[in-house]
């Protein structure tokens, strides 16, 4: 492994350095910079609110598909590194990001009792050019530390979406329609964790979890890696 290290040397996530062979996952200063999801924040969703409210602006005006959902990070504090973690191949992130929610949100997450975490699929042609799906990567990792069973096989994006950054939420929510498929008719699930890398107006979750209601799924929560503003363009 160390020599490993020293050929292909794993890089911090938040500032792309190499780091030096060993154990840590990213450089020590930048962890004291670290900015995260901090309370108050909102009852449904996650996102930052005001001391004065419950519920953001967003889950106070329209009802969701899913249950509850919460965050690690604040997308802003972090845009360059999921940029780099999605699109550049860094998928070594996904050790540092898994073990981070593990332990910051972990006891959450076991409170929650899930049966499985689910990753947010991306269609086939997307796999294909990019080599991984970064939701997926973050729920090996999560279920490994907090042995929970994950399962990347049971949901399938069916249709290629345009991508979301530029639409606003009804758009979005058309967009979705129909993207999902679930692959299996013998679920037997009865509370699942959605696996997530941005969490910004709920469109992607609420249509994963139509379609798990659907089959009988009684509770649908989403973990997400960072968490943006709904009118964020990512």
């Amino acid at each position: 492994m160390l020599f490993l290290d020293l050929l292909f040397p794993r890089r911090c996530p938040f500032c792309d350095e190499p780091l030096k062979p060993g154990k840590e996952l990213a450089c020590p200063p930048c962890r004291t910079r670290i900015s995260y999801l901090i309370e108050p924040t909102c009852l449904k969703c996650g996102k930052k609110v005001k001391d004065t409210v419950e519920f953001c602006e967003d889950c106070s005006g329209r009802s969701h598909y899913y249950d509850r959902g919460i965050a690690l990070y604040e997308y802003q504090s972090l845009a360059g590194a999921i940029y780099r973690f999605k699109y550049k191949n860094r998928r070594e992130y996904a050790e540092f990001f898994g073990k981070e929610i593990s332990e910051k949100l972990g006891a959450d997450i076991i409170r929650l009792k899930p049966d499985c975490l689910i990753p947010v699929p991306i269609h086939r042609k997307r796999l294909r050019s990019r080599g991984y799906n970064q939701s997926a990567e973050l729920a090996k990792v999560i279920s490994h530390y907090l042995k929970i069973p994950y399962d990347d096989k049971i949901i399938q994006r069916v249709q290629a979406t345009a991508p979301l950054k530029n639409l606003k939420l009804k758009e979005r929510q058309n967009n979705l329609k129909k993207a999902f498929k679930i692959n299996r008719n013998d679920v037997k699930l009865d509370r699942i964790i959605i696996i997530d890398d941005i969490y910004t107006t709920g469109s992607t979750i609420d249509a994963m979890a139509k379609e798990f209601r659907q089959i009988g799924v009684s509770k649908v929560y989403f973990v997400a890696l960072s968490i943006g503003k709904n009118d964020m363009e990512v």
